[in-house]
């Protein structure tokens, strides 16, 4: 369970898999509420709860449950157990609140959530300045992997990726605004796939384990 005060938490919720039971429906995937638990030796044990949201919508959808189940891997390859980050929390479940909507391009949704909870887990890129000499840039066509962030024309370029002008603009916009605003945002395929191949390698260089979810998604398009 992840958790505002109290980050992510390993608990035991006796009973729950029983259709009778009043802690089956609130322990079902990606349910938000109000839960109350008690701390144990080594774990919490869940005592009850009030739903304020099953997000529904994504459990019937098989993409949005992709997406969604990504989310949840995301949280939790990067945070330590009962290390509290309420600043990702409420990233978190407004990602969920937004992707149960269809106001907002999925992906750049993703991405957005992606470059947010990398600067929330000490991660973050920078766009405005080159990482190396610090001068402040307006665009650059290359991304340093091993230093996140842009690099200007006059510092020496290697271990990174170049990508077009379009997506690093997209991906600093993007960086830059909160995620009920990245509907403004209108990208091609070719932009997506550049931003998807930036965030996906350094996630899975950045964290003890390679998310998997969006794998099968993408085996599904193809």
């Amino acid at each position: 369970m992840f958790t505002e005060n109290f980050g992510k938490i390993a608990l035991i919720a006796k009973g729950a898999k029983k259709s009778k039971s009043k802690l089956f429906s609130i322990t079902l995937p990606l349910c938000y509420g109000d839960y109350l638990v008690f701390k144990g030796k080594n774990l919490y044990t869940l005592s009850e709860g009030r739903i304020k949201s099953s997000f529904q919508g994504l459990l019937d959808n098989l993409e949005k449950l992709t997406y969604s189940s990504y989310l949840c891997e995301l949280i939790d390859i990067s945070m330590q157990d009962e290390e509290s980050n309420k600043d990702l929390y409420r990233e978190f479940v407004t990602c969920l609140y937004l992707l149960n909507t269809d106001a907002i391009d999925y992906e750049l949704l993703i991405r957005s959530f992606e470059l947010k909870l990398l600067k929330a887990t000490g991660y973050g890129l920078c766009f405005d300045n080159c990482v190396f000499c610090k001068k402040k840039m307006n665009i650059s066509n290359f991304i340093s992997l091993s230093y996140f962030g842009g690099v200007c024309d006059t510092c020496k370029r290697e271990h990174g990726v170049y990508v077009s002008k379009g997506t690093y603009n997209t991906l600093r916009f993007i960086n830059n605004t909160p995620m009920d605003k990245v509907y403004r945002v209108n990208v091609s395929k070719e932009i997506k796939d550049e931003m998807f191949k930036v965030t996906s390698f350094i996630i899975s260089s950045s964290y003890s384990k390679k998310p998997k979810s969006l794998e099968m998604l993408n085996f599904i398009k193809e």
